[in-house]
């Protein structure tokens, strides 16, 4: 099947020989393993990060336990506030879901696989972030406005880099749709060892660093006030509300490691929506999640943060490999 037609399959929704129910039931899968492992993965991270320190650190599971223990607490706001600040982490967190519900993370065709085009996905994403930067200048406190302006300072950077990486991706696959571009190297496996796709491997992978605010782009256990992004942005939020904002934070985590390794590794991701296949989606997903978080904690242990000025020559040098995974593609195909 060429990749014209894997992409055509996929948007009149006969890609797989399940109806719409079991791919409805497959998104909401991917949703929950997201939710929960989002969580899971920080703690791996953490837990990486600490033995590699020499220290013993906690649990795996401690980030979905604060999750509860934050549910828990009193919902306070800032005197001030608007519903801005509400606001902002039920945006985030249902963007991120949407986003997750319609990418190839445990099946190659989940519901409205036809709409999961990149520029919607990384839109979703930018959504959720605009949000989360509104609702850190809602209160008007000089640390909110400062880690709202740094954020969507890394975000301008940081998302016309992870384009022109999926770019490069769909010169082969002929579609920017994400199932689309995973069907079509699953049917075509020699692509993976093309020069453009090592290219786009290390721009994305750059940019997810940057995404999701880990060294040496931002510290996420710093609470400096002149070196702190994403924690400024969220010292408003408190009980519940923070909660969201670490779930909605997890679950982008989540979703862009999961992108990365279906993107460039779809081995293993099921191709329609039995329940055999699907559970053996999520376990290759965890799997090769966990991996891409090892190599990620590694790199902050062996890493110091970077100075604020020169975030943005990383992430310049990410959208130049990006452009070159675009024109060696371009050149070869």
């Amino acid at each position: 099947m060429s990749p014209a037609a894997i992409t055509a399959a996929l948007v009149t929704g006969t890609a797989t020989p399940t109806g719409l129910g079991p791919r409805i039931a497959a998104s909401i899968l991917q949703v929950a393993a997201v939710a929960v492992g989002g969580p899971l993965l920080v703690g791996l991270m953490a837990k990486i990060r600490a033995r590699a320190e020499g220290r013993i650190g906690a649990p795996i599971s401690q980030p979905l336990r604060d999750l509860r223990k934050l549910v828990r607490k009193e919902r306070i706001h800032a005197e001030h506030a608007s519903a801005v600040l509400t606001l902002a982490p039920l945006v985030l967190v249902a963007s991120a879901a949407v986003a997750v519900a319609i990418s190839p993370l445990v099946i190659t065709a989940p519901v409205l696989a036809g709409g999961a085009d990149a520029f919607v996905v990384v839109y979703l994403l930018l959504m959720g972030s605009v949000a989360l930067a509104l609702g850190g200048l809602d209160p008007g406190t000089a640390f909110g406005g400062m880690g709202s302006s740094r954020a969507m300072t890394i975000g301008a950077l940081a998302e016309p880099a992870l384009l022109v990486s999926i770019l490069a991706l769909s010169i082969q696959a002929e579609t920017s749709n994400l199932p689309g571009i995973v069907t079509a190297t699953l049917a075509h496996p020699g692509w993976m060892a093309n020069p453009e796709r090592l290219l786009a491997l290390v721009a994305v992978v750059v940019v997810v660093i940057a995404e999701t605010g880990r060294i040496p782009v931002d510290n996420p256990s710093t609470h400096l006030e002149l070196t702190m992004i994403h924690e400024a942005m969220v010292l408003e939020h408190a009980g519940p509300d923070l909660g969201l904002v670490t779930l909605g934070e997890a679950m982008r985590l989540g979703l862009l490691f999961g992108l990365v390794a279906n993107l460039f590794f779809p081995w293993g991701i099921a191709t329609n929506a039995s329940l055999p296949h699907l559970a053996l989606g999520v376990g290759v997903l965890g799997a090769k999640a966990a991996a891409i978080a090892l190599v990620i904690a590694l790199i902050e242990v062996s890493t110091a943060k970077l100075r604020l000025f020169r975030v943005p020559e990383l992430l310049s040098g990410a959208f130049v490999l990006a452009v070159l995974a675009v024109m060696t593609g371009l050149v070869t195909r």
